[in-house]
């Protein structure tokens, strides 16, 4: 059953992304471009190679394809969904006025109209008058008009052409100059031959103009958004400092402080320097422990070992600290947990550590029990001392009530990346009791950081990524 409404859901994004990339082809290659030009055939084999690779990056990974291949893929692919969501957004609020100033222009005659509009002068009038003089030759001495030779500037007869009634020569074609209709003109009332082809301010050149002018600004807004929130996830995360009141952690305890970091998602974009970026801003911060609270990989150790090596370098009084999130189980979570637990982090695998002055527990993330290994709430928080304080680690939000049953006096948690790319922060809303920040439900508090990394595009638009500093406050202090 669940084969069944994952493959609908699939098919059902499939479409969605098709109808999608259809529309912007119309709106920004079709509506733009000259039917068999360069810049159409271009903009075509963009908008058809650009959404495949968007889904062999998505695909790869979980595939199992060589590391290479998802790295190669993965760059363009993700980017281009960060800019086709942007993209879309400016071009759905772009729709309106794109209408009102097609209907704005379509008011306005064209310049060609506007030329023609204007009525040829009367005979009797001075215009007509002067006009008449310039088309009329001078008398000759006799009074005939008749000229010696063609003037200059005259059409030279050609060969094989005949006189005229009135001894003029009717030249065989049109006189050098002047203007040569085109296929299916039509002469206009005056004599004169309209042409075929669009004027200048056609319709259609207009429709151009506007389509253009819009897409060039939705397109700009679109990269320059995803290069902002590109910058902001390459550069390395920012650091919060949240002050936590417990009312029964010890007064030797106050100013506790514990560093959080979660969502690292090292993998075919992140690598070793976003994770020394990272060990180098949690070490800065001089924390008395570090818990590393999900999703640090995607991928397995094979492949993401030698990024996640700078871990080693991880510096706490009270040491670091690790459970899974939903990701490791997409790459081999044991693996993972063996493999941390080399680079000197220990995983709570829904266990408890006695620390001087709390206790500190972990639970893994409810993606484990399809594997038989998810949060054990029991066996992590069943038989301890109620008197002490306790601070849970667990990766997703969700788990709050249970950690409300079980007594916990904060829990800290990650696996929302606070929406990352808006308007995503309210989809995160309706799947999470609290997406980012510090909330409280009753004696138990939850604080969810937004994490340090990026999941697919490496971008962040309204959720910057960050290490958060919990610093435990003693009432007793």
């Amino acid at each position: 059953m669940k084969i069944v409404i994952f493959a609908l859901i699939a098919a059902a994004v499939l479409a969605l992304l098709v109808l999608v990339h259809r529309w912007l082809w119309i709106r920004l290659v079709r509506d733009t471009t000259v039917p068999g030009g360069l810049p159409r055939r271009v903009g075509t084999v963009l908008l058809i190679a650009l959404p495949l690779l968007s889904v062999a990056a998505l695909t790869t990974g979980r595939g199992g394809a060589p590391f290479r291949l998802q790295q190669a893929v993965a760059w363009p692919g993700f980017l281009w969904l960060a800019v086709l969501l942007y993209l879309s957004l400016t071009m759905l609020v772009a729709e309106p006025i794109r209408a009102l100033l097609l209907r704005r222009l379509a008011q306005r005659p064209s310049s060609g109209e506007a030329r023609g509009s204007a009525p040829d002068p009367a005979p009797g009038s001075p215009a007509g008058l002067d006009e008449a003089a310039a088309e009329s030759p001078a008398p000759g001495p006799q009074g005939r008009t008749a000229a010696a030779g063609p003037a200059a500037g005259d059409a030279v007869p050609a060969a094989g052409s005949a006189p005229g009634r009135q001894g003029r020569i009717a030249t065989a074609g049109p006189a050098a100059g002047d203007a040569v209709p085109a296929a299916g003109s039509t002469p206009d009332p005056q004599g004169r031959t309209a042409a075929a082809g669009p004027a200048a301010g056609d319709p259609q050149t207009r429709r151009r103009f506007v389509a253009r002018a819009i897409g060039g600004v939705a397109a700009a807004v679109a990269v320059g958004t995803v290069a902002n929130g590109a910058y902001g996830v390459l550069r390395g995360p920012s650091v919060r400092r949240v002050r936590v009141p417990l009312a029964k952690l010890p007064r030797a305890a106050h100013g506790f402080r514990i560093a959080v970091v979660s969502d690292v998602h090292l993998g075919p974009i992140l690598g070793r320097a976003h994770t020394q970026r990272i060990v180098d801003t949690v070490n800065r911060t001089q924390p008395d422990l570090i818990a590393i609270v999900g999703d640090l990989v995607d991928g397995d150790v094979h492949d993401l070992g030698p990024a996640a090596e700078p871990l080693r370098r991880l510096a706490a009084r009270h040491g670091s600290y690790f459970v899974t999130g939903n990701h490791e189980y997409f790459s081999g979570a044991r693996q993972w947990v063996d493999h941390v637990r080399e680079l000197g982090l220990t995983p709570l695998e829904n266990a408890r550590r006695a620390l001087p002055h709390f206790d500190l527990a972990g639970v893994n993330d409810i993606a484990g029990e399809s594997e038989g290994e998810g949060p054990d709430f029991r066996a992590a928080l069943g038989d301890r001392d109620r008197t002490r304080a306790a601070v849970l680690l667990a990766h997703q939000p969700v788990v709050i009530h249970d950690a409300v049953r079980h007594g916990v006096d904060l829990q800290l948690s990650g696996h929302t990346h606070g929406g990352q790319l808006w308007p995503g922060n309210y989809l995160a809303e309706l799947a999470n009791p609290t997406v980012a920040g510090l909330e409280r439900y009753g004696d138990t508090q939850l604080y969810v950081s937004r994490g340090a990394g990026a999941w697919g595009p490496p971008v962040r638009v309204g959720a910057p990524s960050d290490i958060t500093v919990v610093e435990l406050a003693s009432y007793q202090a």
